[in-house]
């Protein structure tokens, strides 16, 4: 488990796959955030990009910047890069990013570090529906509704005093709601995308995306 760099000039973070979320947390400066909420969740690194991330009302997989991950095949693949531009050949890291582990376990992942000089961390009871200013992060635990928002501090002052509630004091670690993992279904913890459930399915993959775990299941070959 380790933050194996970490750059404040280029806004960029990199990390081993078995990283626990709130660990990043506690390694990140003052002014700097990841692409997702202070919470734990379980798998660390890995199982949140597997599951396409948690908690986040904008594009997940546009936050991480480069893979290196063990496909099907054994075959240990690097994707992308340190920028958003530095793809070459076929782009692995989108496909990867809400696979569900169908391509493979991601051993190191660069994600892109968002600056912000205010924040805020909030409940309110209710439940999930998105209010008129959006935050970074939005979900629902149990009859509570939780965001988290950065930025400008104005912004997030409009932010606090449109969405009410009360300021969460601690990181919520959920890891120990799923001893058999955390899959899709209708559970008590759910955001924008999905309920979280112990033990829950995959969402079933479409045909195109069966034919590319079919192909790095086989590909032995350099990628």
């Amino acid at each position: 488990m380790a933050v194996l760099e970490l750059s404040t000039a280029d806004q960029l973070l990199v990390v081993s796959g078995d990283t626990p979320l709130l660990e990043i947390w506690e390694a990140l400066p003052e002014g700097l955030f990841p692409p997702f909420p202070p919470v734990g969740l379980p798998g660390g690194v890995d199982g949140l990009l597997q599951r396409g991330g948690f908690g986040q009302t904008f594009f997940f997989a546009s936050e991480v910047l480069g893979l290196r991950f063990r496909a099907p095949s054994g075959q240990v693949v690097h994707a992308g890069g340190r920028t958003v531009k530095n793809v070459q050949g076929y782009d692995l890291v989108r496909p990867l990013v809400g696979s569900f582990g169908a391509l493979g376990t991601v051993l190191e992942a660069t994600l892109r570090l968002r600056p912000g000089r205010a924040w805020v961390f909030l409940r309110r009871k209710g439940e999930l529906s998105e209010p008129p200013l959006k935050p970074r992060f939005l979900w629902q635990e149990l009859h509570w509704t939780y965001a988290f928002h950065f930025g400008h501090p104005k912004e997030v002052h409009r932010f606090r005093e449109g969405f009410g509630g009360e300021e969460v004091r601690e990181r919520p670690d959920y890891t120990g709601w799923f001893p058999h993992g955390m899959g899709v279904g209708m559970g008590n913890l759910m955001d924008l995308r999905f309920g979280w459930v112990d033990g829950g399915a995959a969402p079933e993959m479409p045909a195109p995306f069966r034919r590319l775990v079919e192909a790095l299941s086989a590909a032995r070959g350099a990628l």
